[in-house]
């Protein structure tokens, strides 16, 4: 029998769907058949309905069988040493699936391909290049190659990346940090997840060539509490990278320093905002700060900080590699470079593409998700997270780009992208992006304290038929003063998916309780 290299998922989507069990049933029958494999734990690929999807290595390339059980695994061996490979699961040359095909992978060019903590694997797909080649510039040069990159935010803001680093370097102070805010708490979101799981030494060298850009010899990773696989794994990963001499005094003989911290959240949707997130790392209750003054002139322990996202800090290593030209030339506008997108909710292929800005909803949608789940017509798609809009099935050749979703009231936000049905009634998503902001404010400000609550009890109203033109005035007086008055964009986008329902779904409004169920 031939060596295998046997690649089986220990991303938590893989985990969730039996990867584990799996992984057990191949070893245990390389064992029984006395057969020479070497067993990888890889990140996942992002093609979620195939998990867990194995791979093995072949003298042509990677090829891939899903969603693979345990009880198939004896199959897979044969069929993958067979001349025609045929098997109900085989799927053929991993990177000719057309899923992954259509892909421009950059942020994501290795996840699901490595092994997450060897670095030796991840040097060998070309990391730690970026770093070296930054360690050889001085700060300035790396945030002028990152400002011209035209890299934005990936955690939702946009804001762009360079522009913050600009303002970090040049304040002055003894002490300056990295903080990366992995507190990824939307609906329908996971790419920062898949990349701690999958590749987290990218994160750790976005991290490191953003200290030394800026001149902060710390860092710290704030991590979402429900992220256990992912915390464990970059604490593993901290832990070889220092042993290595990739973290720590002395970067890779460079004389420079860098260190780095992994934290776990504090289990609260608003810790996801930059202020509230540095109180909680601070040991204190997540609630948001008064700006100014700014995180980057005065953020973690009253220092300047640069705070990003992990998709954001994950995007930089390929940029100091390959330049910032290269990536430029992906996207459009000003929306230049990939876009991981998380692809969920009522749909037959869910998972993560990454691509250049500018990919249509519908080729989204269609192309590659194939269509809602149910089979049943489309009917709206919310992009953004929680508080982002709701969009109608008329506006699915809507490009994916910052400006072109703001020109529309909405935020391609983290990028997570949620499809619904015609069974879906806007009215109560409206009510539930009230509901979700009064149960997640931190309490500081009365707009969103105070307006969240009664929006819960005006939409209530509205579909219980109660004095409805008078409640929807109401409604849409309360939904301005709490994007005027909000101190952050919690209470400031909440307003966001009910205005976009309000208009792109006023029927649903109009209908007494109970008749949504009985059509």
């Amino acid at each position: 029998m031939s060596v295998f290299r046997i690649f089986v998922p220990c991303d938590a989507s893989a985990l969730s769907m039996g990867a584990e069990r799996v992984a057990e049933a191949v070893a245990g029958l390389a064992k029984a058949r006395k057969a020479e494999i070497a067993l990888v734990r890889n990140g996942s690929r992002g093609l979620f309905w195939l998990e867990p999807m194995v791979e093995v290595e072949t003298p042509e390339g990677r090829i891939a069988f899903g969603p693979v059980t345990p009880q198939a695994v004896g199959e897979i061996f044969d069929a993958a040493m067979a001349p025609n490979r045929a098997h109900p699961l085989y799927l053929g040359p991993t990177e000719e699936i057309p899923y992954l095909k259509r892909q421009q992978r950059l942020t994501f060019a290795r996840c699901g391909i490595v092994d997450p903590l060897s670095l030796e694997d991840y040097r060998a797909h070309g990391g730690y290049r970026g770093l070296e080649r930054a360690l050889g510039m001085d700060g300035a040069a790396i945030v002028e190659e990152v400002t011209q990159s035209g890299l934005r935010g990936r955690g939702g803001a946009g804001f762009p990346t360079g522009i913050k680093w600009q303002t970090v370097l040049k304040t002055t102070a003894a002490q300056k940090y990295i903080v990366c805010n992995a507190d990824e708490g939307d609906s329908g979101t996971f790419a920062d997840r898949m990349l701690m799981e999958g590749d987290p030494f990218v994160l750790i060298e976005g991290m490191t060539i953003a200290g030394i850009a800026v001149g902060a010899t710390e860092g710290y990773v704030y991590i979402r509490s429900e992220y256990p696989h992912a915390y464990r794994q970059m604490q593993r990963a901290v832990g070889i990278a220092r042993e290595a001499g990739h973290l720590g005094p002395n970067l890779l003989d460079s004389g420079k320093t860098f260190e780095l911290h992994i934290r776990l959240g504090a289990g609260a949707y608003i810790c996801g905002e930059e202020t509230s997130l540095l109180e909680s790392l601070e040991g204190k209750r997540g609630m948001i700060r008064y700006k100014p003054p700014l995180p980057a002139i005065s953020g973690l322990f009253g220092k300047p900080t640069v705070i990003n996202n992990v998709v954001s800090l994950a995007s930089v290593p390929i940029i100091l590699d390959k330049g910032a030209a290269h990536y430029r030339d992906f996207g459009m506008g000003r929306s230049r470079g990939t876009l991981p997108i998380q692809l969920a909710g009522n749909v037959k292929r869910g998972g993560l593409i990454e691509t250049a800005f500018g990919l249509t909803l519908r080729q989204l949608i269609e192309d590659f998700g194939g269509g809602t789940a149910t089979g049943r017509p489309l009917r709206a798609v919310q992009v953004g997270g929680p508080l982002g809009a709701y969009f109608p099935a008329s506006l699915l050749d809507l490009p994916l780009d910052y400006e072109a979703f703001a020109a529309e009231k909405g935020m391609v936000g983290h990028g997570g992208v949620v499809v619904f049905d015609d069974t879906v009634d806007l009215a109560r998503q409206a009510r539930f992006a009230m509901e979700f902001c009064a149960i997640e404010s931190c309490g500081k400000c009365t707009p969103c304290r105070i307006g969240s609550i009664r929006g819960v009890e005006v939409i209530d109203r509205i579909i219980a038929d109660q004095e409805r033109d008078k409640n929807l005035l109401l409604l849409d007086d309360l939904c301005t003063t709490m994007l005027d008055g909000s101190l952050c964009a919690l209470g400031g986008l909440t307003p966001l998916p009910v205005q976009s329902a309000l208009k792109h779904f006023p029927q649903d409004f109009d209908r007494p309780a109970g008749r949504i169920a009985a059509e």
